[in-house]
């Protein structure tokens, strides 16, 4: 139970941040030796990451309704990841990143690339500035989210900064971005749930859903406000330290 917490802490807390979920879970199961940590319970803290952007930007989606633009340019642009992660996960690709090494290289390429992203001028936002062009360069890169230590939310955000959105806005694209693409990830989960015979594995991973949702909610909620008043550096800062910690760990 309490590794469960821990895992659900971790996923509601990094999933919406530029700092890499998945590279989090398996650094910190790796540590603390969680016997928890797998796949399936990763699906699971998705699903509650899915559950609580759905809930927080519950307007946003009423508004897809009657503006149908906005939401086939969201799903088009979510659509490489979930084509190129169905066949990471379908050949057991998705396995072969997860390791130190690549985590502490990716932690510190792509935090530094966040860095310069955020130095770009603000020029663009979502409702006059995100055209098609800004949608498949958002999609594509996002496909380098799938080995960890990228960050699916950081490099949403890095290509957008880079695209001159508002930090502000470029969070919302990546929140918005992430429906979709934890929607897809929370059907492949409830698949397993639903057909699932132990009553211990159905419980574990319920409560990862609880859990990660409540940490995810507020994740979002305080992510929001404070990138509309400061940097992005303190998560460049951070990214940077953690990964020469891992180079350090891992090659010496």
């Amino acid at each position: 139970m309490i590794e469960i917490l821990i895992l659900s802490l971790i996923q509601g807390i990094t999933e919406f941040l530029p700092i890499s979920s998945s590279s989090h879970l398996i650094l910190i199961s790796e540590y603390l030796e969680f016997e928890n940590q797998s796949l399936s319970i990763d699906v699971s803290l998705h699903i509650g990451s899915f559950l609580a952007v759905i809930v927080y930007f519950y307007n946003d989606i009423k508004d897809f309704f009657k503006n149908k633009i906005i939401f086939y340019k969201i799903l088009l642009s979510s659509l490489p990841i979930m084509i190129f992660g169905f066949f990471f996960v379908e050949f057991e690709l998705i396995n072969k990143f997860r390791n130190r090494e690549i985590i502490a290289w990716t932690t510190i390429i792509f935090g530094i690339l966040l860095y310069l992203s955020d130095k770009i001028k603000v020029e663009k936002n979502i409702k006059e500035n995100f055209d098609y062009k800004s949608v498949l360069i958002i999609g594509l890169m996002q496909i380098l989210s799938l080995v960890p230590g990228v960050s699916r939310s950081g490099i949403a955000i890095t290509a957008a900064r880079f695209l001159s959105f508002d930090r502000s806005e470029a969070a919302k694209i990546s929140f918005l971005i992430s429906i979709p693409i934890l929607g897809a990830v929370s059907i492949f989960g409830l698949k397993n749930l639903i057909f699932s015979e132990s009553i211990e594995f159905t419980k574990l991973n319920l409560i990862s859903i609880i859990i990660s949702f409540i940490f995810s909610f507020l994740t979002i909620k305080y992510f929001i406000r404070y990138v509309k008043k400061f940097s992005l550096n303190i998560f460049v800062y951070y990214r940077v330290l953690l990964g020469f910690v891992l180079i350090i760990f891992a090659y010496l």
